[in-house]
């Protein structure tokens, strides 16, 4: 098992964080987005919010491969659909790369 976590923000509007809280609602998730996560060797899939500031952290077992599922979202269109959905409130942190949502953190402290 391995864990990744990875940092987003949101445009600074309540309306849309409002909105972006209520599709990541269990009964307002797609079961397909849900599907494609699993099928990517995701095992837990975490997200927390701080204001606009968005922290996940996924539980991946041994197959898990960033690039695979990156080739396994870009042939699915209702993941495409999902994530033209919500760019509408999401915005880059200052520091990602060109084309980069969710950023990589990287541990500093460990109990």
């Amino acid at each position: 098992m391995k864990r990744y976590c990875l940092a987003l923000d949101l445009k600074d509007d309540p309306q849309l964080i409002a909105e972006y809280d209520y599709w990541h609602k269990t009964e307002n998730g797609w079961p397909e987005i849900r599907k494609s996560i699993l099928d990517a060797e995701i095992r837990d899939m975490q997200i927390y919010r701080t204001g606009n500031r968005l922290f996940m952290i996924m539980e991946t077992n041994d197959q898990y491969v960033a690039e695979k599922k990156t080739v396994m979202d870009a042939a699915n269109l209702k993941v495409q659909e999902w994530e033209q959905l919500m760019w509408k409130f999401q915005q880059p942190l200052p520091w990602a790369k060109a084309g980069e949502k969710w950023v990589m953190m990287e541990q500093i402290f460990q109990l």
